[in-house]
């Protein structure tokens, strides 16, 4: 049977699903609209790049995951590898109607088939450069979303204990939460304010300092069109 099935593969094209975890790796093979192989494996990529180019050696080689957490990563050293990897969205995977039962296995199948078939939609996959540029952009976000938690905190401090009598009404500002720091408290609410108040004054550096990269990666010449005509929008700076 495996003899029979390396016949079939050799020298033609090949399609594989891959269905990625954290662990482990389920991968579907296809040629001819058949079966040919199936498998697991550790998730690390050196496994499975021998694994494609000991076993399919004179193989045109497609591959095809679900864009997820891992990202591109796999797609950049496949491509590297001179694989054709394709990353597509989990929510443009076709299935049948009647078997929506998910597993890694299925889910595997269901890749190599829509990719053999030609029924998928590809992802965009932006360069190495441009990905890790927007990952200031990401932090900063994260980061704004934490000091956003960090003032509600106080804010339900302040309620919980009766605290808020002779406080700024209205919308506050970063420094209305730091002037906070000279009220007078029993120790156990200082400490714990005072925690609160430390947290939130290093978020708010690191969200200094994330903008100043970021008017830095808006310098980059790549960038330089986009950022001009986004300045050109009302509302811009």
């Amino acid at each position: 049977m495996r003899k029979m099935l390396d016949y079939i593969v050799k020298g033609n094209k090949i399609f594989i699903g891959l269905e990625d975890s954290k662990k482990t790796w389920r991968l579907c093979v296809r040629c001819n609209r058949i079966v040919v192989h199936e498998t697991s494996m550790p998730a690390k990529y050196e496994v499975l790049q021998a694994y494609l180019l000991n076993r399919y050696p004179d193989c045109t080689i497609i591959v095809m995951y679900e864009a997820g957490f891992q990202g591109f990563w796999p797609h950049d050293l496949l491509e590297d590898d001179g694989i054709t990897c394709i990353v597509t969205p989990p929510n443009k995977v076709t299935c049948a109607k009647d078997n929506r039962v998910k597993t890694d296995k299925r889910d595997a199948h269901r890749l190599a088939q829509n990719l053999e078939s030609g029924d998928y939609v590809s992802c965009h996959v932006p360069d190495r450069e441009r990905r890790e540029d927007r990952q200031i952009n990401r932090t900063l976000d994260q980061v704004q979303k934490d000091i956003k938690r960090t003032k509600n905190r106080i804010r339900r401090f302040l309620d919980y204990h009766g605290l808020n009598g002779g406080l700024k009404t209205g919308a506050w500002y970063d420094k209305d939460y730091l002037k906070l720091t000279v009220l007078e408290l029993p120790r156990s609410l200082k400490v714990s304010l005072d925690t609160y108040l430390r947290l939130l004054e290093e978020q708010l550096a690191i969200k200094k300092e994330l903008l100043a990269e970021l008017r830095a990666l808006c310098e980059k010449e790549r960038y330089k069109a986009g950022v001009l005509a986004k300045k050109s929008c009302p509302g811009i700076g």
